[in-house]
């Protein structure tokens, strides 16, 4: 099989703005593309620094609603810091860090309400 990796995800937003700033000033992801793609859409992708995969930040697929995408894994090598600096800039991660066989884990929403996992996996 010639499948190498996840080149982008779609993930469903309602105001691109907002994701955007969440993505890039609240997680630290890279502003990779902002183009507008006619009169009421754009093109707008992101990506976590040294990440191989995208993510870009859709409002016109109508079977995709916005907040429905549950269940995306960024992984992080300084799982304390990162929870710790999200609180300080609002988000809200319930519970504390969680173990798990394969690593350790917190949850937490975009402000669509897409579910976020953020982890540190064992090696």
């Amino acid at each position: 099989m010639g499948i190498t990796g996840i080149q982008l995800l779609s993930l469903p937003v309602a105001d691109v703005d907002r994701a955007l700033a969440f993505y890039v000033a609240t997680l630290g992801f890279d502003l990779l593309d902002d183009t507008p793609m006619g009169p009421d859409r754009r093109w707008v992708r992101v990506r976590p620094k040294g990440g191989s995969t995208s993510i870009t930040l859709v409002t016109w697929f109508e079977t995709m609603p916005a907040g429905s995408t549950k269940g995306t894994v960024l992984e992080s090598d300084d799982l304390e810091g990162d929870v710790a600096r999200l609180r300080a800039a609002g988000v809200v991660i319930e519970g504390e860090i969680a173990q798990a066989p394969w690593g350790r884990f917190v949850t937490f929403d975009d402000p669509d309400g897409n579910g976020l996992i953020l982890q540190s996996t064992t090696a």
